[in-house]
């Protein structure tokens, strides 16, 4: 794989022309930055400052956030100018995520590994009352609410052939979970990807990611990209996934007012 020709196209396709059925896209000159109404979060997918003015693009935005309070997300990738876009970030007050490897599949080369079907119960949801089970699986991963699941993913399990769903279970209880958001170019994201604590090393994960692989392949699908942390990522370097470029989510939130 060609790794700077898939990030030029992911940066294409994945960051200034995303479309987003709950977010309404807006583009300015050196900026892309997708829209949710309060109290969701927005989110800066693509920017391209140069390093003379950058000072004064961020404050604008924030400004824009602030006098909205509207909650946002500026996703700051390595390759992004300037270079020190994320202490630029924190410096205003937004935090910053560890960082995340954006890593891709090139599907048609997948190994053998993704494509044979293991034996777990891995199962694709057909309902959102079903994503109770995606719930009571991220919720002891990760602690916090996760009731934001049952509105956005199931308002996107309605959309034709946008979302797919799968649970991979043991002795009938949910013990792991990811999801797929399929768009209109040549990739789609995975999404999730997280096991109950007292069912890891059994292979669920890596049957769940075989799973949306070969359903990725069957649709036809070129590229298959993961915001990957430091525990899926040794898993999908395993499984051919390369890392593209890195990527630091730095967050805000308006301030409380009494």
């Amino acid at each position: 794989m060609d790794i700077q020709t898939v990030l030029a196209l992911y940066n294409h396709e994945q960051r200034r022309e995303a479309e987003y059925p709950d977010m309404t896209r807006v583009a300015m000159p050196r900026i892309v930055r997708y829209e949710r109404a309060a109290p969701g979060t927005s989110i800066i997918l693509y920017s391209d400052l140069d390093e003379a003015t950058a000072d004064a693009d961020i404050d604008e935005q924030l400004a824009y956030f602030s006098r909205n309070r509207m909650p946002f997300e500026w996703k700051a990738y390595a390759c992004d100018r300037p270079a020190d876009l994320v202490d630029r970030l924190v410096a205003r007050g937004l935090a910053a995520d560890e960082p995340d490897a954006i890593m891709v599949l090139d599907v048609a080369a997948a190994p053998d590994t993704l494509l044979r079907r293991p034996a777990a119960d891995v199962r694709r949801l057909t309902d959102a009352a079903q994503l109770a089970d995606v719930v009571r699986v991220l919720e002891p991963v990760w602690g916090g609410k996760f009731d934001w699941i049952h509105t956005r993913l199931g308002a996107h399990m309605a959309i034709p052939d946008y979302l797919s769903v799968y649970v991979a279970y043991e002795a009938g209880l949910p013990a792991c979970a990811g999801w797929t958001y399929y768009g209109n170019g040549q990739f789609a994201g995975l999404w999730g990807g997280s096991t109950v604590a007292g069912y890891r090393g059994r292979g669920l994960y890596t049957a769940v990611l075989a799973a949306r692989v070969r359903e990725a392949r069957e649709r036809g699908v070129a590229y298959l990209t993961v915001d990957a942390g430091s525990m899926s990522k040794p898993i999908l370097t395993r499984h051919g996934f390369e890392v593209i470029a890195w990527a630091t989510a730095c967050n805000w939130e308006p301030a409380e007012t009494a």
